[in-house]
């Protein structure tokens, strides 16, 4: 530790170059532009895992609490990405997005919904079966509302001119450097990564899917909060088939169930996928339907708060699984809005993973947590819209770490 190179130390190191990693880097370098600042990474590339495998969308803030920071994020975030998108020629569409009520059990949820968005500043519309086939010829429904401030987009471009952005700000961005440990010294953090050590003066972790590991490095996070992976998969429509769907088209959220349900969207290239769905991940990082990581799976099984979770969730979390494993039964949800879909217009696509954090009482942390200590700051939640939003969300890291770094 003692021989640290002066080329080894900076001001600030970011741990994890996902969006919001290199969106709080490239906020503080907007900021400070003398400042030694370093995103460091275990992969090969940037964006490899969250927000790398989304399903595009740029998010209006529909479903979030008035006042919650998804809310308040979401908003200014959604403005900021599509300036952010103009103005590096990265394509994007404003498709906007249907929320459409099949059942007359859904339409109370629906208005409920409808009452958040207008409190959230979107121009909600409720329509009925007739404006719906106007907007989406192929989907029906009771009802439903249209949000036109939805859009699409590709992160994995997003994120690569972040870092492009960062590099010409005078920043690092250093792929094939995992951390492996952190220590404290007096006048800093001293990284052990996979490529060597390097010392930062505060250190910024936004792990996403190792965020609980890495804070527990640094004596943080480790007792009270988990981070259990979810699975996402998708059924991708044929080409002949992906006219089906022209932008968004969503379920009334399942109050039962924190995750959304099956829905539709036609991305930025034009392929239409149906999904994520939410399923118990056997691996962090493993996106095959059978990857399995021992590790993983055994640190979520010991934690209490993912049995106190299975418990509250057992039917419902029964009935996902059944349509993830059997294509017959998703095919059928699928069919409650779009019903001229045929078996042979979708096959199995990509998969994501969810990096959700859950406490030891059980309960799936809803909003953004962040969590600071002796000249580090833990970014132990970021859950959608952290894509959207990750550009205002790496102005209000940034503002936390000037505090530390004027300490």
């Amino acid at each position: 530790m003692a021989g640290l190179a002066h080329g080894d130390t900076f001001d600030v190191i970011v741990i994890g170059a996902g969006l919001v990693g290199l969106a709080t880097a490239l906020a503080l370098l907007t900021e400070r532009p003398s400042l030694r600042l370093a995103v460091l990474d275990k992969e090969t590339a940037v964006g490899t895992h969250q927000s790398g495998h989304n399903s595009g969308v740029i998010h209006a803030g529909l479903y979030y609490q008035p006042g919650s920071l998804k809310a308040r994020f979401c908003a200014a975030g959604r403005l900021a990405m599509m300036e952010f998108a103009e103005s590096h020629q990265i394509p994007y569409r404003r498709t906007g997005k249907l929320v459409v009520a099949s059942r007359d059990t859904e339409l109370p949820r629906l208005a409920g919904l409808a009452e958040r968005g207008r409190a959230n500043g979107l121009a909600v519309r409720e329509i009925g079966p007739a404006e719906i086939s106007e907007i989406e010829p192929s989907v029906r429904g009771l009802r439903a509302l249209h949000i036109p401030e939805s859009g699409v987009i590709d992160y994995r471009q997003v994120s690569a001119a972040y870092a492009e952005d960062v590099t010409k700000a005078g920043g690092q961005v250093l792929t094939g450097h995992g951390v492996r440990g952190l220590a404290r010294r007096r006048d800093g953090w001293v990284a052990e990564t996979a490529a060597g050590t390097l010392l930062g003066r505060t250190v910024v972790a936004c792990a996403g899917l190792q965020a609980d590991r890495i804070a527990a490095m640094t004596g943080q996070g480790g007792r009270d909060y988990r981070i259990v992976p979810f699975r996402g998969d998708y059924y991708t429509f044929r080409p002949a088939a992906a006219g089906l769907v022209r932008g968004l088209v969503y379920p009334v959220p399942d109050p039962a169930f924190p995750f959304l349900g099956v829905h539709f969207t036609r991305g930025v290239d034009g392929t239409l996928h149906a999904g994520p769905n939410a399923v118990p991940a056997l691996a962090r990082e493993g996106y095959g339907r059978l990857s399995v990581s021992g590790r993983d799976l055994l640190d979520s099984l010991r934690f209490p708060g993912l049995r106190r979770l299975a418990r509250a969730y057992a039917g419902t979390g029964a009935l996902e699984i059944w349509r993830d494993v059997v294509k017959p039964a998703y095919l059928a949800e699928m069919r409650r809005y779009i019903p001229g879909i045929a078996a042979r217009d979708v096959t199995f696509g990509p998969s994501g993973i969810r990096a959700q954090c859950l406490s030891r009482s059980g309960a799936l942390v809803d909003d953004f947590l962040v969590e600071e200590g002796d000249g580090v700051i833990h970014v132990l939640n970021a859950p959608s819209p952290a894509a959207t939003a990750s550009l205002v969300i790496g102005r209000h890291i940034a503002a936390r770490v000037a505090d530390h770094l004027t300490r």
